[in-house]
């Protein structure tokens, strides 16, 4: 399958992040805190407070970083009054790899938490990451309309944290709250299924899991952040969206746009589905190649995630070949290694 390839000139949505004074995020230490805190140093937001149970990838100038659990802020204090806006972004969701009962505590405690410690310092704006896993899995097409159907403990521990957060934004009259469901999200440091797909075809290879039409919908971390700054700017007090692109990707799409401009050698065979969860459990019991096969990796790649950012879409971001610009970026940020 041909895609459209990239300019030579590559269109980055670059975010200002405006209309704030002080920030805190919540999950500074993640993936995608981590890309936000270098976009709010550079967008000269100050202060800027990280809080997190593990250290920073990085430590950045200007940035304060606190140690402390989501599960319990009792403790934590603001010595700081002129802060504006929280960023929820403190989540376990890495799945397979934690036990129910963890994603409860975590992500609704996490809710709970933040929203108390809101109210207790005033502070009148959340942006909270949920997640497309509330819809459940489905092959048919999911809009920010569709009835929220979850299956997994992170898709319903997430459900909740959406209600804890509403429930603070009814309290709190003047208040505004972004909540953003993200689909995948790649980039640099993500250490998920786009990093092992590309360690894949590095290798040489990659075996579609009984299909190649999969849709999966996924963006980049740069324009998720900057889809959230376009959220944060609207007059509303009240925003729910999907965070992906609108060209509905299937894995073969995903799979090509690597090919084609960076790993042109890499070749493709489809297996049957029963062969390949077969193999996968084999593969994770003796950890082959340490690429972190597991079957339910494996059904996550069989079945679809058809989620569509009807919001995004009437506010007029597309993100003309998100897909393939986002490559050659973090290529580009990266060389070409990918991770």
């Amino acid at each position: 399958m041909d895609l459209p390839k990239s300019n030579k000139s590559i269109k980055v949505y670059k975010i200002k992040v405006e209309s704030m004074s002080g920030v805190i995020v919540f999950g500074g230490s993640g993936f995608i805190g981590s890309h936000l805190i270098n976009k709010l140093v550079a967008s000269n937001i100050s202060p800027i407070i990280s809080v997190d149970i593990k250290p920073p990838r990085v430590n950045v100038d200007g940035v304060n970083y606190v140690t402390a659990d989501v599960r319990n802020l009792s403790t934590l204090a603001l010595n700081n009054s002129s802060i504006s806006t929280i960023y929820n972004f403190a989540a376990i969701h890495t799945t397979p790899g934690h036990e129910h009962h963890e994603y409860y505590e975590t992500n609704i405690l996490g809710a709970n938490e933040v929203t108390k410690f809101a109210e207790a310092n005033e502070i009148k704006e959340i942006i909270f990451t949920s997640s497309i896993s509330v819809y459940g899995p489905s092959e048919q097409r999911k809009t920010e309309a569709s009835l929220p159907t979850p299956v997994s403990s992170y898709g319903f521990s997430k459900m909740m944290a959406e209600q804890i957060h509403r429930a603070w934004h009814q309290r709190n009259k003047s208040s505004k709250l972004i909540v953003v469901r993200p689909a995948v999200v790649f980039g640099p440091g993500e250490g998920g299924n786009f990093t092992r797909l590309a360690g894949l075809l590095n290798k040489g290879f990659f075996i579609y899991p009984g299909r190649k039409d999969t849709i999966k919908s996924c963006i980049y971390v740069n324009d998720l952040l900057y889809s959230i700054e376009h959220a944060r700017n609207k007059g509303a007090s009240y925003i729910l969206f999907n965070g992906a692109y609108a060209n509905r990707y299937t894995l073969e799409d995903i799979v090509c746009a690597f090919q084609q401009e960076h790993f042109p050698k890499a070749k493709t065979m489809l297996f049957p589905k029963s062969v390949m969860l077969a193999g996968a459990s084999l593969l994770k019991a003796i950890n082959f190649l340490d690429i972190g096969i597991h079957p339910e990796r494996i059904l996550k790649l069989i079945n679809s995630t058809d989620v569509y950012p009807q919001w995004l879409e009437d506010e007029g971001l597309l993100f003309d070949k998100g897909l393939q610009n986002a490559l050659s970026l973090w290529n580009k940020e990266t060389n070409g290694s990918f991770k």
